[in-house]
C-alpha cells in the first residue's frame, strides 16, 4: 500500500500562509531546496488540491532558464511527476497532470491501495478532507521561525485527537524539519 505523506513549511504559530495568501516567508535556502528537490524525485504521484496546483503551476513551468540549477532542477520534477488535482471548479490540468472532480477520499483509498510508493497530499483543504478518514501516514512540517498571526492554518478543526508519533527532526538555516507517523 502507497504511503501519503502531508508536507508542508509552516509558521511557528501554525499557518501555511499569511492573512493575504503569500508565502514568501518561505523561501528556502539551497540546503533545504535540495532536501525538497531529492524529497520530491522520491515521489511516485503528487496530490494537489486546486489552490496549491494553481500555484504551482503558475509559477515552476515558468522557470527561466537563466534560474539557478536548484530551481530548474525542481521545475523539471514539478512538470514531470505525475499528478492528482481535485478541484470541482477546474476544467483542465495540465504538466502531467490528473484531474478528479468528486469523490476524494474514494480516490485517494483507491491510489494508496494501487501501489507501494510514496505519495504527498499538498494543500491544506485536500488534507483537511483526508484527514478525519485516516487516510495520512506521515506529517512533514518545515516550521519556519515567524509569527504570522492569521492566515490559513495547516491543520482543520477535529472532531477527535489524532496521535502521532515523532520520527525525526531536522535543522535547516530556514526553517526545522518535523517528522511525524501517524500511530
Amino acid at each position: 500500500m502507497r504511503k501519503l505523506v502531508y508536507t508542508y513549511g509552516v509558521s511557528l504559530d501554525g499557518y501555511m500562509n499569511d492573512r493575504d495568501g503569500g508565502i514568501g516567508w518561505t523561501t528556502p535556502d539551497d540546503e533545504l531546496h535540495q532536501f525538497h528537490n531529492d524529497r520530491f524525485r522520491e515521489l511516485e504521484i503528487s496530490l494537489h488540491g486546486r489552490r496549491m496546483y494553481e500555484l504551482m503551476a503558475d509559477h515552476w513551468p515558468h522557470v527561466p532558464e537563466d534560474a539557478p540549477p536548484i530551481e530548474r532542477d525542481f521545475a523539471e520534477l514539478w512538470t514531470s511527476k505525475p499528478k492528482v488535482v481535485f478541484s470541482r471548479t477546474l476544467t483542465e490540468v495540465h504538466w502531467n497532470s490528473t484531474l478528479v472532480r468528486e469523490n476524494a477520499v474514494e480516490e485517494v483509498r483507491a491510489l494508496k491501495a494501487g501501489g507501494d510508493g510514496v505519495m504527498e497530499v499538498g494543500g491544506a483543504n485536500l488534507a483537511a478532507t483526508l484527514l478525519p478518514h485516516g487516510l495520512i501516514d506521515e506529517y512533514q512540517l518545515f516550521v519556519s521561525p515567524i509569527l504570522l498571526g492569521g492566515g490559513t492554518p495547516m491543520f482543520p478543526p477535529l472532531d477527535k485527537h489524532i496521535p502521532l508519533r515523532l520520527a525525526e527532526t531536522r535543522h535547516f538555516s530556514t526553517a526545522v524539519l518535523l517528522r511525524y507517523l501517524a500511530d
